[in-house]
């Protein structure tokens, strides 16, 4: 019998590769639950497969259609729905817990899966940004570990193992540079959703796609690098690289530089997370260095792309504002998702949401929940003014 999973976000892209890799790995894992929001369908058929004991939806109405696909399936899980359903999930016994759900509301369930002592596959990187100060001594006490699913934060977790601690110069995060890396400001006026939902090189869902071409999704990354390896923003640089094949670098204080690359397939760090601190030979292509071409790396624009500097200023104010500056962003992506502002006022309602919220400390989580709220109010007002 396997180490038991559970997997927050299960019919997302990272839910969905993370149910792959385990079928490679069968049978080292059992799912023991999943959380899903309202695609029955998807989950209807994970649940089939895969047996769980407990699965989570987002309401009522989402429980009762799952119920009715699994009838006659034999024994049916417990269905649990909600924020509460979430955390029934979050607390089920599981040796490893994928934590994938989009954006803040994967915060509470991360933190109840981190006081059982788990081992937490992290690819919401928002748990972190918003709550990092906290987030990351509540994993200490419980002896939880913490292992990065992102591709950048997954690279840099395997490069630092080539050094140590006090040798550590620069950890160097790549962006692509999204779908507007050459377009000018005057032309980013004109962006319609489906050119933000054109990433160049990986396939994700909306919200980090949009983000990916605002480069919000790399100043996320900055802070959430910030918390999980303890080293101050001043050793924190981007640089874009448009191959997206080396995923991430550190810089060693002699000089030397470690990288780690591969094609861009989510597979392989979630395979990482899953299986550190071994690593199992996985069946996934491999990057065919005779096939890749030039690599080329170039400076971040701050001018287009003021998303970046507002991480940055976030991250280095501290206390509340990396989680006003996430809760503000989502709020901001929605709006332009559906059609209600445009690509360039998703870093201006974010920077307007920054400047009159007050950082404050980070205290306790229900702080943090607080100020995501609050956050939010504001940042929907502005969006409804816009309009």
């Amino acid at each position: 019998m396997g180490e038991y999973i559970t997997i927050l976000g299960s019919t997302g892209v990272i839910g969905r590769l993370t149910l792959e890799v385990l079928e490679s790995l069968e049978p080292a894992f059992q799912v023991r639950a999943l959380a899903a929001g309202r695609n029955v369908d998807r989950l209807a058929e994970q649940v089939q497969k895969w047996r769980p004991e407990i699965v989570s939806v987002a309401d009522d109405e989402a429980g009762h259609e799952l119920i009715g696909r699994l009838r006659g399936m034999s024994p049916l899980p417990t269905v649990v729905v909600g924020d509460d359903g979430l955390k029934e999930v979050a607390s089920a016994d599981a040796n490893v817990v994928v934590s994938a759900i989009v954006g803040a509301k994967g915060l509470v369930p991360t933190w109840i899966a981190l006081a059982r002592g788990a081992k937490l596959a992290l690819a919401n990187k928002e748990t972190l940004v918003a709550a990092g100060d906290l987030v990351i001594p509540h994993a200490a006490r419980h002896a939880a570990t913490i292992v990065p699913v992102d591709s950048e934060h997954a690279a840099v977790h395997q490069c630092l193992r080539s050094g140590r601690d006090a040798e550590l110069a620069h950890i160097w995060l790549t962006a692509s540079g999204g779908p507007f890396r050459t377009w000018e400001r005057d032309r980013m006026r004109t962006v319609r959703v489906e050119d933000a939902l054109a990433h160049p090189n990986w396939s994700m869902g909306k919200k980090i796609t949009v983000d990916s071409a605002t480069l919000m999704n790399k100043g996320l990354e900055v802070i959430e690098a910030h918390h999980l390896f303890a080293v101050s923003y001043d050793k924190i640089k981007v640089v874009v690289h448009p191959q997206s094949i080396i995923h991430s670098l550190v810089e060693f204080c002699d000089g030397s530089m470690v990288a780690q690359m591969g094609p861009a397939d989510m597979r392989m760090p979630i395979q990482y997370a899953l299986t550190y601190p071994e690593r199992k030979t996985s069946v996934w292509p491999r990057l065919n260095l005779m096939e890749c071409g030039p690599l080329s790396f170039e400076s971040p624009d701050w001018h287009r792309f003021p998303s970046l500097r507002l991480a940055y200023e976030a991250g280095r104010s501290g206390g509340l504002a990396p989680c006003i500056l996430n809760a503000a962003n989502e709020v901001a992506v929605a709006a332009f998702l559906a059609g209600r502002i445009s690509f360039l006022e998703i870093p201006e309602l974010v920077e307007r949401v920054l400047d009159a919220e007050p950082a404050g400390t980070a205290s306790s989580l229900e702080e943090v929940l607080e100020a995501d709220a609050r956050a939010r109010v504001r940042a929907s007002a502005l969006v409804e003014r816009s309009e």
